[in-house]
C-alpha cells in the first residue's frame, strides 16, 4: 500500500501530456512517451491520455469494467517500476485517485487499490493542468 501511495505522490510531479492523439500512438512510441507522465483524459477532441486509457482498457478487461462503472477519470498517469506497470486514475470531481498494478508481462490481470484522497496541493496542480489544456484548446 505504501508503494501505491508513493507512486501516487510521485506521479503528481510528472508533466502533463495534454496533446491531441495522432497516428503516432498507433506505432508504439506512446509507451515510452506515457511513462512517468500525468495525462489529461478528454474524449473530444481526444487527448493523448484518452488514447492511452483506451489502450489500457483494451489490454486489461477489469480496467475496462472499472472505467465503465466509474466514468472517465480527469487524468491518468503511467509508471513502470521493477517490471511492474502502474496506472493511476485521478477523479477530480470526487477528489479521489485509484492505483492499478499489472500482474506482470503478458498478463491481462490488474489489481486495484484505493480510493486515495487527492490532496489540496495535488488537486490544485491537476486543475492547473486542465485549465492550461482548455486555454490552449480555445486558443487563449
Amino acid at each position: 500500500m505504501k508503494s501505491f501511495r508513493l507512486l501516487l505522490g510521485l506521479s503528481t510531479l510528472c508533466l502533463a501530456g495534454c496533446g491531441s492523439v495522432s497516428d503516432a500512438w498507433l506505432t508504439g512510441w506512446t509507451d515510452s512517451a506515457a511513462n512517468d507522465r500525468i495525462m489529461l483524459v478528454r474524449a473530444e477532441p481526444p487527448s493523448f491520455g484518452y488514447g492511452r486509457l483506451s489502450r489500457q482498457t483494451r489490454l486489461y478487461p477489469d480496467l475496462s469494467v472499472f472505467v465503465a462503472s466509474r466514468g472517465l477519470p480527469g487524468f491518468i498517469a503511467e509508471i513502470t517500476n521493477r517490471n511492474q506497470h502502474y496506472v493511476i486514475l485521478y477523479y477530480l470531481a470526487d477528489r479521489e485517485a485509484f492505483a492499478c498494478r499489472t500482474s506482470g508481462a503478458g498478463s491481462r490481470q490488474i489489481e486495484f487499490a484505493g480510493p486515495y484522497p487527492i490532496t489540496p496541493r495535488e488537486f490544485k496542480t491537476l486543475e492547473g493542468f486542465r485549465n492550461q489544456a482548455e486555454q490552449a484548446r480555445n486558443g487563449n
